[in-house]
């Protein structure tokens, strides 16, 4: 199969839909396969990461925990699904709408004052969050939040997903504050074990945060705003390895996409906090990240055009092209890739 150009479409045959975590097919999270393109593809597994990277390096992590941001809800006496995404400053929550099939609600369906009832709580719709589309909206909550979650709660899934899975497997090893709709999934691979590793191999790791909203794998839609910051420490440790002539190596198009927002023209990362709507393109090529370590993206999706502007497209499209001929799995819980930017890549 040969992945075409414009936006990497291809068929993914739906058997590569990772439907299951890597622990119900038997395999430890860091033992999912890891296909590394530098100076030519190469397949792995990920707690190989270390001897795919040189000291020096610094791997750039997300330390956004993963919320239980899905809940069970009724509109109109029908039963349908309230993803909350992020909160705004006022204290009103985006939200999406989706019916028990985990599909999108019809958008013609929802109009501003429909009231959605929660567990002891309602939620009603203000009006769409952004310019031009009805998929997320602005709503008003009757309750706290983050307990509503945590009490009545679930992980977001999709239909490639069949079965709920308990909290624990949306974790990753460096999540330590709450506030992600979705899980930062190109972390999940990681364990303490591969840390230590990456550590002893002379690689250095530093966090920043950056908040998932909820995704729309159906429309291939661009992210939306989120919320990010990059800590002081770790913009000076970013400046300093890129002056020392280390590599800059993103954990997931989270961690890019804070990188990047917080970098000037010329790709020095100062600290900084709040909302980004930075997308990243041909349009807008990758200034901070010389690698990023991903999972596998949908035909269509938005990342793609993410993994084009840090490692170019011909390395995204042979890599795609050999995932889809050799069997890697997709999704959260499939397979992984370490791709690095065309001319950074290993000697």
């Amino acid at each position: 199969m040969t992945v075409q150009a414009e936006r990497l479409s291809f068929v993914l045959p739906r058997e590569r839909d990772a439907a299951a975590p890597p622990e119900a097919r038997g395999l430890a999270r860091d033992e999912v396969r890891l296909l590394v393109a530098d100076s030519e593809l190469t397949h792995a597994r990920f707690r190989e990461l270390p001897g795919h990277l040189r000291p020096g390096d610094l791997v750039v992590v997300n330390n956004s925990a993963t919320m239980s941001s899905a809940v069970d809800a009724t509109r109109d006496g029908e039963p349908v699904v309230l993803h909350f995404s992020t909160w705004l400053d006022d204290g009103r929550w985006v939200v999406e709408v989706r019916t028990t099939q985990r599909t999108p609600y019809p958008a013609e369906g929802l109009v501003p004052g429909d009231v959605l009832r929660l567990p002891g709580a309602t939620a009603t719709l203000c009006a769409p969050w952004l310019p031009g589309a009805r998929r997320l909206w602005i709503a008003e909550i009757t309750a706290d939040v983050p307990l509503l979650l945590a009490a009545h709660g679930h992980p977001i899934t999709y239909s490639y997903v069949p079965q709920r899975w308990s909290a624990s497997y949306y974790s990753t090893v460096f999540g330590r504050i709450p506030g992600s709709a979705e899980m930062p999934s190109a972390a999940r691979p990681f364990t303490e074990r591969l840390v230590l590793d990456l550590i002893a191999a002379g690689v250095a790791l530093t966090p920043v945060t950056l908040h998932t909203g909820v995704s729309s794998p159906e429309s291939g839609e661009p992210p939306s705003p989120e919320r990010f910051a990059v800590p002081a420490a770790t913009a000076g440790l970013v400046n300093a390895t890129k002056a020392a002539g280390g590599r800059i190596v993103a954990v997931g198009t989270t961690v890019t996409r804070a990188l990047e927002t917080a970098a000037d023209s010329s790709g020095l990362v100062h600290a900084g906090d709040g909302w980004t709507d930075l997308v990243l393109g041909t349009d807008r090529q990758a200034r901070v990240v010389d690698g990023l370590i991903t999972g596998w993206h949908a035909p269509g999706a938005s990342h793609l055009d993410l993994l084009v502007a840090v490692a170019g497209e011909r390395t995204v499209a042979a890599a795609y092209d050999v995932a889809v001929d050799t069997g890697y799995l997709w999704h959260e819980f499939g397979d992984s890739a370490l791709l690095f930017s065309a001319g950074k890549q290993l000697s």
